[in-house]
């Protein structure tokens, strides 16, 4: 499978406007299976807005009005997740052409049910991350936790995308976990197309070369 997942240090790191970067600097399809919220803009509604080509974004399989954790919103709406369907999703979505990018809610130990977190998803999925992180007070620790629990799992990191203004940290999370640097993506004056096209540009050349090795 062609899968690269998009997960987080936490949540609020921008890992949204991460996915649309990546989705228009890989020409990929997008695709966040699971949605926990729905009182805003949708994170599926927002890519579909900045991306160049909007038919690439694909419809969530899970909508949950509760903006929670999946398996809390999913118990409260008496809906069940099986993280097998959205394995099966996911290989219907599949084409030779173009890589599918998923964008997970949260972090890595977010529940799905009251057995699966996203971890296992990942697994599930087969499929490459792409870790996202922000620079705050706490977020070396939540970085190399995360980290680490990619490594115990054995799941292969493509490597970080760095939200914001840049900050020493992020050399010391690169060199602390072994992860290559992707890129960092600046704080946007005005979040729209025009910016993530420049920040997929900027990207592409690297993020190609690491998908290549």
């Amino acid at each position: 499978m062609n899968n690269i997942f998009i997960t987080g240090i936490g949540t609020g790191v921008g890992k949204t406007i991460a996915s649309a970067c990546v989705t228009e600097a890989l020409g990929a399809q997008y695709w966040k299976p699971v949605q926990a919220g729905l009182q805003d803009a949708t994170d599926t509604q927002t890519v579909r807005a900045l991306v160049s080509d909007p038919s690439l974004v694909r419809e969530e399989l899970y909508r949950l009005r509760m903006p929670a954790s999946p398996h809390l919103a999913a118990r409260r709406e008496g809906i069940t997740i099986f993280p097998e369907k959205i394995a099966e999703q996911a290989s219907r979505l599949q084409q030779p052409d173009r890589p599918l990018l998923i964008e997970g809610a949260g972090g890595l130990m977010v529940p799905l049910t009251g057995e699966t977190f996203t971890l296992d998803l990942i697994k599930l999925l087969q499929a490459r991350v792409i870790i996202v992180a922000q620079n705050y007070l706490g977020s070396i620790n939540h970085c190399l936790l995360t980290a680490m629990a990619l490594k115990q799992a054995q799941i292969p990191v493509i490597g970080w995308i760095f939200n914001g203004d840049h900050h020493s940290n992020e050399d010391d999370v690169v060199a602390w976990s072994h992860y290559p640097r992707i890129t960092r993506i600046a704080r946007a004056r005005k979040l729209n197309k025009e910016f993530v096209q420049v920040q997929a540009e900027l990207m592409r050349p690297h993020l190609q070369q690491l998908l290549s090795e």
